[in-house]
């Protein structure tokens, strides 16, 4: 059924019958869209100052505008205001009540723009204020880990490849490496808003506008660094959110890897670490059980964030110039990869802190598994044999240490001397996790200086962000 008793929309005029209620709710955003209202009415803010500087609004009608924009803000931000699907989305909203407040002047404030270059403006906006606030709390989750690092910079713990035991190396160590990838992240992020930071406004639909703008003006109000250049691709850009939730797929992928690992730490076969009963639960029928939620649930989140980038991708892989109704498909996937990465980065930047280092189980679990094999193979080759025969002859010592059950630093010497007669007294130097820490003294090593001025490095770049 079709509703007949409505066709006074904004852009009614060449209708002779109103949209069919089912069409009118499907084809509405306003439900999700109106997250940027604050957004929409900093660009209308900027847009009126333009329109009057440029002489097609007079002072007396800027200032009413500006004076109905400021009650509609307070009005959303009190709760007051009062939403219709009938008017699509959030910029039909609030230029209907601004015109209900001020009358027709307020019918004078789209001069010169289109719905297309204003979600455009309202979108780049709202997602720039959303990665200074990802920032955030991506430095502060990096700060964390930096600080539990420097704590930790000769607490031993087995570092592994194929999940075995393979060397010693500090947790500090460890966990700066967590700190690497999210540098790395962090530096995405800062790219993205460097290349979104141009403004739309005054594309209008796709080909500018006949009115003499001043594109320059509204882009330095709006916090822009300057004006984009082609009309056509203004408004049909969507490059900017690709490119946030491909950040967001890798930042997450990250933090599901830390999961991973903080879930397995805190399992009673590694116990490794303990993470505070306010980041766990409990199990309905097991009173034993403290299960570690936040890390599993991060940890499953990365697979929403990667079906948003797919989301995007798609959306946009097949459009024409210039702008399309599809586009209004790229809110829903955008607005929940922010929240989503928003509350994750918050979950950990709260929890890293507080993690709670089990130093002797980290130690015994380095212990076991021959861990300092190569070490014994570096010694030989500093002994003059060459590394490919050191190779052979520490395997066959791991066999028989497999074989009695003993680690190589419980071999006797004589034992030890079996393998190859250049083994002296001073190997035990090299076979104890402390020396193989303190051996690997370069930059980039795991030894408790280098560990230690690794930290120190990665709070002074923390330090110049602010």
């Amino acid at each position: 059924m079709s509703d007949k008793q409505d066709t006074s929309k904004l852009w009614g005029g060449r209708f002779s019958e109103a949209t069919d209620s089912f069409v009118q709710r499907f084809t509405a955003s306003v439900d999700f869209d109106q997250r940027m209202a604050n957004e929409d009415i900093d660009g209308s803010l900027a847009h009126a100052s333009m329109l009057q500087s440029v002489g097609i609004l007079s002072a007396d009608e800027l200032a009413s505008i500006e004076q109905g924009l400021h009650q509609i803000r307070e009005e959303i931000t009190s709760g007051a205001f009062q939403w219709s699907v009938e008017l699509e989305d959030v910029h039909m909203n609030i230029e209907a009540r601004l015109t209900q407040l001020i009358g027709v002047t307020g019918k004078k404030l789209h001069t010169g723009r289109s719905r297309n270059d204003q979600v455009a403006t309202d979108i780049r906006l709202y997602l720039r204020s959303a990665i200074d606030a990802i920032a955030g709390e991506l430095t502060r989750l990096q700060r964390g880990t930096i600080e539990l690092a420097a704590q930790h910079n000769d607490t031993v713990i087995p570092g592994f490849t194929h999940l075995q035991t393979a060397q010693p190396v500090a947790f500090g160590h460890h966990l700066l490496a967590w700190n690497e990838m999210l540098e790395r992240d962090y530096g995405r992020l800062q790219d993205c808003r460097s290349r979104m930071n141009q403004s739309p406004l005054g594309a209008a639909a796709l080909a500018g506008t006949t009115y003499p703008i001043d594109r320059a003006q509204t882009a330095a109000a709006l916090g822009f660094d300057k004006p984009t250049e082609n009309s056509l691709d203004s408004v049909s850009d969507r490059d900017f959110a690709i490119e946030f939730c491909g950040f967001a797929a890798l930042l997450m992928t990250h933090l599901s890897r830390m999961s991973e690992e903080l879930v397995l730490w805190t399992s009673a076969q590694f116990n490794f670490i303990e993470l505070p009963d306010r980041f766990c639960t409990g199990s309905s029928i097991m009173p034993q059980k403290k299960n570690p939620d936040v890390p599993e649930l991060v940890r499953g989140k990365v697979g929403r964030i990667n079906g948003h980038l797919i989301s995007l991708l798609t959306l946009m892989k097949s459009q024409p110039l210039a702008y399309n109704k599809d586009n209004q498909e790229d809110k829903e996937p955008l607005f929940d990869t922010v929240d989503t990465v928003l509350d994750s980065l918050r979950a950990f930047a709260d929890m890293v802190p507080a993690i709670k280092a089990r130093p002797e189980p980290m130690r015994e679990a380095a212990r076991r598994g021959f861990s300092t094999a190569t070490d014994l193979a570096d010694y030989l080759v500093r002994k003059g044999l060459p590394f490919r025969d050191a190779h052979e002859v520490v395997g066959k010592a791991v066999a028989h240490g497999v074989a009695e059950n003993l680690d190589l630093s419980e071999m006797s010497l004589q034992t030890l001397q079996g393998f190859h007669s250049d083994i002296g007294e001073d190997v035990f130097e090299v076979l104890t996790l402390e020396g193989s820490l303190q051996a690997r003294d370069h930059l980039g090593g795991t030894a408790p200086a280098q560990v230690s001025a690794a930290c120190d490095r990665a709070l002074a770049r923390l330090a110049e962000r602010t």
